[in-house]
């Protein structure tokens, strides 16, 4: 909305001041907006939710007895929080992104999806006693439907044309840059071109070019797995927040550079021009990840719900797919990924080992509960740990 504002009185011959249009700026007023919302709106919105008696579901005392002790004091925490920070994002994304990019509308209509199906879930689980929500089949369709509605936008010609063909959407542009000596050789590669491509970081260019079936089941796979590992990370007072803060940050930072044609070109990454949007919604979704922090830290006023893990989960896939970084939120999500892959192990181990456990408790951060670690202690670590790792993929960009 900023844009066409600037863009109308330029019309009208009123000078504006160009730095709003930059990126950076942008970037650091859509943070600072979602930050401000989260918290200001936050007393309002929380006393809401107990007037509504929206309380958190704790895991029942037949089915984890220790867990239940140990959380039975949270059972009246307000959930359904994610709604605060989606719609602190959807504020920042109205006022400060271009409206005529189509990552715009990708990552808009990830938070939409997502943060509905979250809230059905959520809805469903308060609404029922004893209920766990949508049955689990039913909600990774949706996730999977949407992530290929991402894919087919990125690997079917036609059907990205159809959209981003229109005069009112920008087509993005990404160009590989090859230096020899002192001469610059870029080639523009179309959509499908790049969104087959695999990049690892610490490697200048890609190591692999999928087949479109490959490259379509792949981008199905990190929205649907970011979108899940995000929820499972939800489970202690700030864990799933602090994490989102650090990994967003990671993302932003490389979907600004990759905007930028010199400086891609110097760190011999992917020019990707409009990338810069998926930037200021990244940094819309740590500002208000940094202000529902306010009120999700230990002990917490207010959960995020699948409401908002799901939706935040799903967006960071869509900004991953969308810049080739893949493995980039892999690394920053460390976090993410080792709590997906312990309730992977501890379900397939009780499945296939005769009812044999892997950890004393799945997800790992409750694993860590179990053997004695303050709630706090496990939160503190695992966002040192998640830190730690958003430095070694940050360290990516030079170390190649």
């Amino acid at each position: 909305m900023l844009l066409f504002l600037l863009e109308w009185l330029s019309s009208m011959h009123y000078k504006a001041p160009t730095a709003f249009t930059y990126f950076s700026t942008r970037m650091i007023l859509a943070a600072a907006t979602a930050l401000l919302v989260t918290i200001f709106l936050g007393p309002r919105f929380i006393k809401k939710l107990y007037e509504m008696k929206i309380g958190q579901a704790i895991r029942s005392v037949e089915e984890v007895p220790l867990l239940a002790e140990l959380h039975g004091k949270k059972k009246d925490t307000p959930t359904m929080g994610g709604i605060l920070i989606l719609f602190a994002m959807a504020v920042s994304l109205v006022l400060w992104m271009d409206l005529r990019n189509v990552f715009t509308w990708i990552l808009l209509l990830a938070t939409l999806v997502l943060g509905l199906l979250g809230a059905a879930d959520d809805y469903l689980k308060l609404k029922y006693k004893n209920s766990k929500g949508l049955k689990a089949r039913k909600k990774l369709a949706i996730q999977v439907g949407f992530s290929a509605l991402v894919a087919l936008y990125l690997l079917v010609p036609c059907f990205s044309n159809a959209i981003s063909g229109k005069k009112f959407f920008k087509q993005p542009v990404a160009k590989e840059q090859i230096v020899t000596g002192k001469r610059i050789f870029t080639s523009t590669l179309s959509m499908e071109q790049y969104s087959k491509q695999f990049y690892l970081p610490f490697f200048k260019d890609p190591v692999l070019d999928f087949s479109t079936g490959i490259a379509f089941l792949f981008i199905i796979f990190v929205i649907t797995g970011a979108s899940n590992a995000v929820n499972l990370t939800d489970g202690l007072d700030g864990l799933a927040a602090g994490c989102l803060v650090m990994v967003s940050m990671v993302l932003a930072l490389f979907a600004f550079l990759s905007n930028h044609i010199d400086l891609a070109r110097y760190l011999n990454i992917l020019y990707l021009e409009g990338s810069g949007e998926i930037a200021v919604y990244l940094f819309a979704m740590a500002g208000g990840a940094l202000g529902f922090l306010w009120y999700n830290g230990y002990p917490a006023q207010v959960f995020m719900g699948d409401t908002g893990s799901l939706a935040l989960g799903g967006v960071l896939g869509v900004s991953a797919v969308l810049l080739r970084r893949e493995v980039v939120l892999a690394i920053a999500g460390i976090i993410f990924v080792a709590e997906a892959l312990s309730v992977i192990l501890q379900v397939l181990s009780y499945r296939y080992r005769n009812k044999k456990r892997v950890f004393l408790c799945a997800p790992l951060h409750h694993h860590f509960e179990y053997k004695g670690w303050p709630e706090t202690k496990v939160v503190i670590r695992f966002w040192i740990i998640s830190l730690l790792f958003a430095i070694i993929a940050v360290a990516s960009l030079k170390l190649q």
